[in-house]
């Protein structure tokens, strides 16, 4: 199945039914009075998260999702039947935006999680509930409301917390296969990563974290070179980033003016995520080349207040440590949110 991160369709709330304007006609009941039931309301379209799918791709094959209408009412205080509301699954991650104003509608980060993207119209009241003193016989029904429409974007951002940003064939693949259980394809040649891959990653037998590689950046992808910035998206969720170097001297790059390019992307594609905390790895220490300059990325990296680790993801020379740390951070990063969730404004009484 193809991987798809964006998808837009027409989402179309059911009608509410009509009210029913009619009077009791039954043998020894003289002027018997109104008898119109309420019109059903009509149905939601809902959005539900659902851990087990990963693509919008089901949904960019859909042009519209409609719920049904609810029913008119009818005599003898007959309340018609409400639309059933249509749910929509998708996956954990799914943000739902309006399309016209670009309001987001609802972000599911959670299984089970629940947003209405198009609220079903009410019911209209039948005669029975006009009735009063003056008025003992009401011909007035209400027609009921339409429900909503309107177009949504669904934009699927990965939920991980920890990311891995590198130029391609810097080892991405290789490390995520190494440290985790994720089988991404791996071969040598720029951009073997054409979409985002998600591993899990053990420390000791009762703490882990996710870990996301995203397909490499080149010099100019936040002006769409290569494959852009389309999934740097997948890393807003994240708390920690690892940049990935490695040597290229093929492409006569210097490893501190990779790092310094990426740095360059990420803030011209979020500054918030730019801003995210980051650890450094030298990776394919079991080149020599790699192994030549490692002392000189070294004192580069950590010149500039980073962590600096130097790895091999194919022999998984440094990769305990370097993922215990990454760990490290994304608790330290936690414990920060949780502080500012619970530091915020008191309510008075």
């Amino acid at each position: 199945m193809r991987f798809i991160d964006e998808a837009q369709l027409d989402v179309i709330a059911g009608d509410g039914g009509k009210g029913s304007a009619a009077f009791r006609r039954e043998a020894n009941t003289p002027r018997g009075g109104p008898a119109g039931g309420d019109g059903g309301h009509g149905g939601d379209v809902v959005f539900e998260a659902d851990e087990g799918l990963g693509t919008l791709f089901d949904l960019r094959l859909r042009r519209k999702v409609e719920a049904p209408s609810g029913e008119d009412g009818r005599g003898k205080d007959q309340y018609g039947a409400t639309g059933e509301p249509v749910v929509v699954r998708v996956p954990v991650g799914t943000e739902i935006f309006d399309d016209e104003t670009g309001e987001r509608i609802g972000d599911l980060t959670e299984h089970g999680a629940r947003v209405v993207a198009a609220k079903g119209g009410r019911g209209g009241w039948g005669n029975i509930h006009f009735k009063l003193p003056w008025d003992r016989a009401p011909r007035r029904a209400d027609p009921g409301t339409p429900g909503e429409r309107r177009r949504v974007r669904l934009s699927l951002k990965l939920l991980a917390d920890a990311g891995i940003v590198g130029f391609p064939n810097a080892g991405k693949s290789t490390l995520i296969a190494r440290a985790s259980k994720a089988r991404p394809k791996i071969a040598d040649y720029p951009f073997t990563t054409l979409v985002p891959n998600l591993g899990v990653v053990s420390i000791g037998e009762d703490a882990s974290f996710v870990l996301a590689d995203v397909p490499g950046l080149i010099a100019g992808a936040s002006e769409g070179a290569g494959l852009g910035i389309r999934f740097l998206k997948h890393l807003s969720r994240t708390r920690v980033l690892l940049f990935l170097l490695a040597p290229d001297f093929a492409e006569g790059r210097a490893p501190v003016a990779d790092y310094d390019a990426l740095d360059h992307e990420l803030l011209a594609f979020d500054p918030d995520l730019a801003a995210h905390p980051r650890i450094v790895a030298w990776n394919k220490m079991d080149l020599p080349d790699a192994r030549e300059v490692v002392d000189d990325v070294r004192r580069s990296v950590e010149s500039r207040g980073l962590p600096f680790f130097a790895i091999s993801g194919v022999t998984g020379e440094g990769v305990d440590a370097l993922m215990a740390a990454l760990y490290a951070a994304v608790q330290q990063a936690r414990s920060v949110t949780r502080a500012s969730d619970t530091s915020g404004p008191q309510g008075t009484t």
